[in-house]
């Protein structure tokens, strides 16, 4: 399965915020961000737009692809992945810009993360291709697997003493857990209450620049 793999601290200095790729790292002083809030590459000046010593206002097209690389790179989607979920989300009624961020949201390894059970949705994301997770009862090893409501999510019997569980249990119960989520820790399981609004989604993008760059 294709992925990205190289240094994601890059990412956060390209769209020139935390992107808080890296879990509890972000939180700390090892944090690239904090260290060299400058874009990556050379000859950037540390100034917006590339050009050393002057700011350059960006293009609406400028806009609105960094607001579609920032959703890629926030929920660790690729390209390709990114557009099909466009092109469900059109195929709705309803808000297009809302009904992506739920297809988004609706991600196994989204509900993991969101629910406390890993630091960073890239932990989420590899362990749920260790089949450690099973949904409703059976194994599900596919990161993009979209849950639904009432859907089941919980850690194999097998995984729960292992650490990345362990420790995920030590600190989970603090975790903001969002309203569309449920997490039983004395069980290990997340129950899917319903689909997420808006309003419930606290993911710093903006959605409708996103549909108007897909709708050139």
């Amino acid at each position: 399965m294709a992925r990205y793999t190289q240094a994601v601290c890059r990412l956060c200095r390209r769209e020139g915020q935390k992107l808080y790729l890296k879990g509890a790292r972000c939180y700390g002083p090892k944090c690239a961000w904090e260290k060299r809030q400058v874009p990556p590459g050379h000859g950037s000046g540390g100034t917006q737009g590339g050009k050393k010593g002057r700011q350059v206002k960006p293009s609406d097209y400028a806009l609105q692809l960094r607001a579609k690389q920032k959703c890629r790179r926030i929920y660790g989607v690729l390209e390709t992945q990114f557009r099909r979920y466009i092109r469900e989300a059109q195929r709705e009624r309803g808000v297009t810009g809302e009904a992506l961020l739920q297809h988004l949201e609706r991600r196994l390894d989204n509900v993991v993360y969101r629910s406390g059970f890993a630091p960073s949705r890239s932990a989420a994301r590899q362990v749920v291709r260790h089949r450690h997770f099973a949904v409703n009862g059976r194994i599900v090893d596919i990161p993009s697997f979209s849950v639904r409501q009432g859907d089941v999510v919980e850690v194999r019997a097998n995984s729960r003493a292992k650490k990345p569980f362990s420790e995920a249990k030590e600190s989970g119960p603090g975790a903001q857990v969002p309203p569309w989520l449920e997490a039983d820790w004395s069980q290990f399981r997340i129950t899917v209450k319903g689909i997420p609004t808006r309003d419930q989604i606290e993911t710093d993008v903006n959605e409708a620049l996103i549909v108007e760059y897909y709708a050139r």
